[in-house]
């Protein structure tokens, strides 16, 4: 189970790398070139979340006790998917001064109103780019704690489980503890009841006995 959680964690780390790589190449581009790179980049990032859900299935997988260990790296990677997914934003609304230059040229008062106003918007992209970067933050977290929240519910349901099965054995055994002291019970009362009444016949044939041998003794004393 682990090692396919590493094989993906080498895939994740080759994979934003490239993404890396090519996100600073985006603000360098114009026209159809920077349209090319950024859907590469979009697909690229497509496969690394597709890579981050697999190993979120892995981790749910791994035994509650080796956990830990694996849901950190989990956190980790996700805030560098997170970040990666902001350069990106951000790299496709920058450009770099070549372009810039390019596209504004050098015409007085008029590429200077044309820079602030593109700076400005480019601002306004950037407030809510990070407007939308801090609510992606608190659904993850929230999702995150949801998740957590689900794995302590099985763990104490399960550990619910498996008290229940020992309370269950230990009325059978009380049960079969019962059984047996009731069955030993009317053994031990049928064992002193054939006492007694041993006892009453031992008796009643020793007063026979004696009965008998005083009679014998009566009629041959009054023969003679």
């Amino acid at each position: 189970m682990s090692s396919d959680f590493e094989s993906y964690e080498q895939d994740f780390a080759v994979l934003t790398a490239e993404i890396t790589g090519r996100i600073g190449k985006v603000p360098k581009l114009v026209g159809d070139e920077k349209k090319q790179m950024v859907a590469n980049v979009e697909k690229q990032l497509e496969e690394a979340r597709e890579l981050l859900e697999q190993m979120e299935l892995e981790v749910r997988e791994i035994p509650p006790q080796s956990r830990g260990m694996y849901s950190s790296r989990m956190r980790s990677y996700k805030q560098e998917m997170g970040k990666l997914e902001a350069d990106f934003k951000r790299s496709r609304i920058a450009y770099s001064d070549e372009v810039r230059n390019e596209l504004l040229g050098d015409d007085g008062n008029s590429s200077e109103n044309q820079l602030i106003k593109l700076r400005e918007e480019r601002a306004h992209l950037l407030d809510n780019t990070e407007r939308l970067e801090r609510s992606s933050r608190r659904l993850e977290a929230g999702y995150q704690i949801a998740v957590e929240t689900e794995q302590i519910g099985q763990e104490m349901l399960e550990n619910l489980s498996h008290d229940r099965e020992k309370i269950q054995r230990a009325r059978e055994r009380l049960r079969e503890t019962d059984a047996n002291l009731g069955k030993s019970s009317r053994i031990l009362t049928g064992m002193l009841r054939r006492i007694i009444q041993n006892r009453i016949l031992i008796v009643v044939l020793a007063v026979i006995v004696i009965f008998t041998t005083m009679m014998a003794i009566y009629f041959s004393v009054r023969g003679r």
